[in-house]
């Protein structure tokens, strides 16, 4: 039991530092983009992605609120 803990402690600092190397990457891009004028190209270019996800999104929402209210379980 107690080697089964500690390999689980070890997976969950795996995935923490995981999580952590990537968000400072993620930082380290936008501050570089931010002081070579970039970041507002990059903002330029993923807007039109992110409405049209946001807006897929928000039809896959509406497509299953209105199953849940006809109650047919059907998917």
């Amino acid at each position: 039991m107690e080697r089964y803990l500690d390999l689980m402690l070890l997976r969950f600092g795996l995935v923490a530092g995981g999580i952590v190397v990537l968000a400072l990457v993620a930082f380290a891009v936008a501050v570089t983009l931010k002081r070579r004028g970039g970041l507002d190209r990059a903002r330029r270019y993923a807007d039109p992605a992110v409405r049209a996800a946001a807006r897929a999104a928000a039809r896959r929402l509406e497509g299953d609120s209105s199953r849940s209210r006809r109650g047919d379980g059907r998917r």
